[in-house]
């Protein structure tokens, strides 16, 4: 049974929900039915019309809930929402993940977190389970921000354990708002424990600002914008676009995009982004979106594609430095709206990627809820229409973003044209000229002052980072509900 027309879809569900997301209440004797199992059947239903790779799962088959027994049953056999989310999602999916707090996840689409303001990554010590953490960046406003902690400084323990494969999780992002690091060093290629600590606590409703760095260079009468931009949030839009007022009336010539922790985040800031660098001309195709065989054939050619941009805002004009070039640097912590920026400007200017291959992420999510007249989709304006006894949210992969091209296939990541790994030896200060993946940049652009040995002593082989224990982790979503949909 095709299920197609959307305007039907709330006649299918019109049941009653119960709190008991846990089984069966009486098992022996009776059999399941829906609306014991609220969080399964919206998971089910919302991934049966949305999610990309729909027609590749045999159990999101259109016919699943034809018998509403055996679909009852189904629900019923995988009581865990978590566990019953990841049994219907396609094995080459690595990015759609559920969250039983629909309030959280939303906040931190916007970089509302709670945090105590360290940005790190962990490293496996070579032959051993254990790990140590370098600090990446601190967030302004944070405790750590007040903390004697800058970039550059490891640590090896929390709390007096030593940090492994086994206890990392619980440590650092466990239910301990406070905990106190280890500090180390590294001597003579090693790692070393210096015996100082550093005690930091978590803040509720901690916002990062993503635009951490926004300067311009004079580099031997050459003007560089320097931007360093860690998340596409819809929130600080103006202050990017503020970032580029300056850079356009400091007559800046280069820009060097500085996005290696950047995971992603707002598709339509990307386009805003893209068009404060290669210019606003709105006949130019920034995107076209790719949905699965349902939702694509209800849209038309124009709802599927995005142009570049002329306003951050109704009213406010986008400020753009019109280049034919930009210098990217990105790494593998660079992921969905930090590539689909790469491979949107990439028909139109030179894109000259310095770093590492990128995490590989093309594909698009939106923010369902158990709202089914809303086709659940997640609508702040609608959230007493939200089922009141299930707070759980799903944030699948919905659909792929091809650039002007046609080109959409870097699953394996976007490789640079210029390798080179961030050194743990030498981290360097963000934005300064010898920080060593700006300085590359530099000299690239023909700056005759920035001549550096780019050897890398030990290069930051990460193994996990801080922001992939966040709500939204490296994800890519659509603002705004598809057209038509509402």
């Amino acid at each position: 049974m095709k299920k197609y027309i959307l305007l039907f879809l709330a006649a299918s569900f019109m049941l009653s929900c119960s709190n008991d997301d846990d089984g069966i209440q009486n098992p022996n004797t009776n059999p399941p039915i829906i609306a014991d199992f609220p969080t399964q059947d919206f998971m089910w239903k919302a991934m049966n019309l949305w999610y990309f790779w729909q027609a590749e799962v045999p159990d999101l088959a259109d016919t699943k809930d034809d018998d509403a027994e055996a679909y009852a049953a189904f629900l019923a056999a995988t009581p865990d929402p978590d566990d019953f989310y990841n049994s219907i999602q396609f094995s080459e999916d690595r990015f759609s993940f559920a969250n039983e707090d629909y309030t959280a996840l939303v906040n931190n689409l916007v970089g509302i977190s709670k945090s105590n303001g360290l940005e790190f990554g962990l490293v496996r010590f070579a032959d051993s389970n254990d790990l140590f953490g370098y600090v990446r960046y601190i967030i302004a406003g944070s405790d750590a921000d007040t903390k004697d902690i800058e970039r550059g400084d490891l640590f090896t323990e929390i709390d007096g354990q030593t940090l492994n494969l086994d206890n990392y999780i619980e440590l650092l992002f466990g239910d301990n708002d406070t905990y106190t690091l280890g500090l180390a060093t590294i001597e003579n290629n090693t790692v070393t424990p210096t015996g100082e600590e550093v005690t930091l606590t978590k803040m509720e409703g901690l916002e990062e600002n993503p635009i951490l760095v926004a300067k311009t260079l004079d580099v031997d009468g050459i003007k560089v914008a320097y931007l360093m931009y860690n998340g596409f949030n819809r929130n600080f839009n103006v202050e990017l676009n503020d970032a580029f007022a300056q850079f356009v009336a400091d007559g800046c010539t280069e820009l060097v995009l500085d996005m290696r922790y950047n995971p992603g985040g707002s598709v339509n800031t990307s386009r805003l982004l893209a068009s404060m660098v290669y210019g606003t001309n709105t006949n130019d195709l920034y995107i076209r979106q790719r949905w699965n065989d349902k939702i694509q054939s209800q849209f038309s050619a124009a709802q599927l594609e995005d142009y570049f941009a002329t306003e951050v805002s109704s009213g406010v004009p986008l400020n753009s430095l019109n280049l034919d070039k930009v210098y990217v640097l990105a790494t593998n912590s660079s992921a969905s709206a930090s590539e689909l920026v790469m491979n949107g400007l990439a028909p139109y200017i030179d894109v000259i990627h310095i770093g590492e291959t990128t995490r590989g992420k093309n594909e698009f999510s939106i923010t369902m809820v158990d709202d089914p007249e809303n086709s659940f989709i997640y609508d702040a304006a609608r959230e007493n229409q939200i089922n009141p006894n299930n707070s759980w949210a799903i944030q699948p992969l919905v659909g792929r973003n091809e650039n002007a091209d046609g080109f959409f296939d870097y699953t394996n990541g976007l490789a640079p044209d210029i390798e080179l790994q961030e050194d743990l030896a030498n981290l360097g200060v963000l934005g300064e000229e010898d920080e060593p993946l700006l300085a590359r940049a530099l000299q690239e652009i023909g700056a005759a002052s920035a001549k550096f040995s780019f050897e890398v002593q030990m290069p930051a082989k990460m193994f996990t980072s801080s922001k992939m224990f966040t709500p939204i982790k490296d994800n890519m979503y659509l603002d705004n509900p598809p057209v038509g949909f509402k």
